[in-house]
């Protein structure tokens, strides 16, 4: 059994006896290489993603692969950037405006609890995020008690401690779940499918239609389109990082199926 599980109604059991069919699953695997899948939460509906402004800076090709495994997950991404008092997050609210997704700011001064609750309220959300993004303190501010660990980011790596060395479910107040997750710096989806990880970049997908059949859908791959809308100026800056992000992600899913034959 994992986090998420369930086993029967509330106060109905002195043990558990079976486990409910699973609605949803979100895996990741340990690398692009590794195709051996961890279960990280089952029958978890929406996936907030934790992303700091700054310290530790974003990373977007990490925020990629979160939405990636989230779709193939059937689970809903939600963007909640924090630290929005040491930077300006304008680079994550045009990524989320640009690809439809809810996003949340917030910082000490302004937690954007009630907006937080709002979108979590009788919903099972999954927390993930880069270790130092603050997702433990949106835990404690969330689940009053729930008393979570919370580290500190290294002044000369910029990295984060891992505060949160297994996954636990907490009750929010107003209705419904949220899951902490240990903080995590990679995001293997070596478990995911060529055709699911096309889903995750939905502005490619007019590209991906018109490529030659069995298209690969890689950097290295002249007759690709999306790498000739790349070539031709078409596509605006945030377009081409994207297409760049989902490039070397079938990459390297790529190289792998060709290991294996």
């Amino acid at each position: 059994d994992i986090v998420g599980d369930t086993s029967g109604s509330q106060g109905s059991l002195g043990r558990i006896v079976r486990i409910h069919e699973r609605s949803t699953v979100l895996r990741r695997s340990g690398d692009d290489s590794d195709t051996l899948e961890r279960i990280i939460v089952a029958n978890a509906d929406q996936l907030l993603m934790v992303v700091a402004a700054a310290s530790p800076e974003p990373r977007l090709r990490l925020i990629d692969r979160y939405i990636v495994a989230a779709l193939d997950a059937g689970l809903t991404p939600i963007l909640c950037v924090t630290k929005t008092d040491v930077a300006t997050p304008e680079l994550l609210r045009d990524y989320a405006h640009t690809l439809h997704i809810t996003a949340v700011e917030r910082s000490p001064e302004n937690p954007a609890r009630e907006e937080l609750v709002a979108l979590l309220r009788d919903h099972v959300t999954v927390l993930v995020g880069h270790s130092g993004v603050g997702k433990s303190t949106l835990v404690n501010d969330l689940v009053p008690g729930a008393d979570r660990a919370v580290g500190v980011v290294n002044d000369v790596t910029g990295r984060g401690r891992h505060t949160s060395s297994s996954s636990s479910a907490l009750a929010l107040p107003e209705g419904g779940w949220v899951i902490d997750t240990p903080g995590v710096r990679s995001f293997g989806l070596g478990h995911v499918s060529s055709d699911s990880i096309i889903q995750g970049f939905p502005e490619l997908t007019e590209f991906v239609e018109h490529c030659p059949k069995a298209c690969p859908h890689t950097e290295a791959t002249s007759e690709c389109e999306i790498s000739r809308a790349v070539e031709s100026g078409e596509l605006s800056d945030f377009d081409v990082a994207r297409a760049h992000s989902l490039q070397r992600l079938l990459g390297t899913i790529h190289d792998i199926s060709d290991e294996g034959k």
